[in-house]
């Protein structure tokens, strides 16, 4: 074998050997480490804030203390707007657990809307609340934690027989609501004055229509033209809009109402699931089941039902979008 044979030979040889030893190196260093508990809390997913923004909870990161005695009644009250989502969670709910019945509203089974279900929460006449807006400071400071269970959309609406049949952007919604366009004939419609018709104080969906859509500015006082319902339910409103009223409610509550037009806001209509999954529905909002953070099992084991397989059906069944 020639001189220059034997050399490549030699450094061809000299490669392997590192390599292998290297590789031998980093199998045995990394065997070496130890491995993180399962149980570990610290992953960057657990720890980012903008995971905790869009990250749905799931059953087992719920973090409640759960040191509380069971009730003998599970109550709950808040939302108008989640009547029908938690009347099904409530019968599905038992029959995963039949010894402890549920109730929904205080105290003749009639809901009071979200302000007055976290109060209720917060003062210890109920276990659970359903509230259709976030929490406000104070209410956080009393102790409550939220978890969100579903999304919805809010429908802006006009009564069926309203000449008024194009659109309106979100902009025109926000001046409708603070008294600029007061006519319809200002966004193409007649020559007729627009009456607003505005939820109740203690509805969540105004408080949430409030924050999207007037950016947390005042509703104006009301006028002839300007009304406020005094208790917050969503038929008399669409039934008062008559052929130049405008109001507001969640779109599962409207969408199948005859009486009614859904108005598309900067194009796009509240019913179009994909838009409200993406953002691109400019009225959206989550809903939450709200409970004290130190509570009793069974209220982590309702809202764990809730956000299950079988509670995310009921969800996606009423029309909402499943959070999972």
């Amino acid at each position: 074998m020639s001189q220059g044979k034997e050399t490549t030979v030699l450094v061809l040889s000299l490669l392997v050997t590192a390599g292998i030893a290297g590789g031998g190196y980093w199998f045995f260093s990394q065997q070496s480490k130890p491995t993180q508990s399962p149980t570990s809390t610290a992953t960057p997913e657990a720890t980012s804030p903008t995971a905790t923004k869009t990250s749905a909870p799931t059953p087992t990161s719920l973090n409640f203390d759960t040191s509380l005695p069971n009730p003998n009644v599970l109550e709950i009250d808040g939302s108008t707007t989640m009547v029908t989502l938690i009347k099904e969670l409530r019968t599905a709910y038992s029959q995963v657990n039949p010894n402890i019945p549920t109730t929904f509203g205080l105290p003749d089974g009639k809901p009071n809307g979200s302000s007055q279900g976290l109060q209720n929460l917060i003062s210890g006449s109920i276990s659970i609340a359903a509230t259709s807006r976030p929490l406000k400071a104070a209410e956080a400071q009393a102790g409550v934690q939220l978890v969100p269970i579903a999304k919805d959309a809010i429908a802006v609406v006009v009564g069926i027989n309203n000449p008024f049949k194009g659109n309106l952007t979100k902009d025109q919604v926000r001046d409708i609501y603070q008294g600029k366009i007061t006519n319809w004939s200002q966004v193409g419609g007649t020559n007729q004055p627009i009456k607003v018709i505005n939820r109740a104080t203690t509805s969540g969906t105004r408080e949430a229509f409030q924050d999207i859509v007037l950016l947390g500015q005042n509703f104006p006082p009301d006028s002839p033209n300007f009304i406020t319902w005094k208790q917050d339910e969503t038929t008399a409103i669409l039934r008062d809009l008559g052929d130049n009223g405008i109001s507001y409610a969640t779109v599962s509550q409207v969408e199948k109402q005859e009486i009614v037009r859904i108005v598309a806001i900067d194009g796009i209509n509240a019913t179009d699931i994909a838009a409200i999954k993406s953002g691109k529905y400019p009225i959206s909002r989550s809903l939450f089941l709200g409970a004290k953070k130190t509570t009793s099992p069974v209220v982590k084991q309702f809202i764990e039902f809730a956000l299950s397989p079988q509670g995310q059906q009921i969800v996606q069944k009423l029309g909402f979008i499943p959070m999972q």
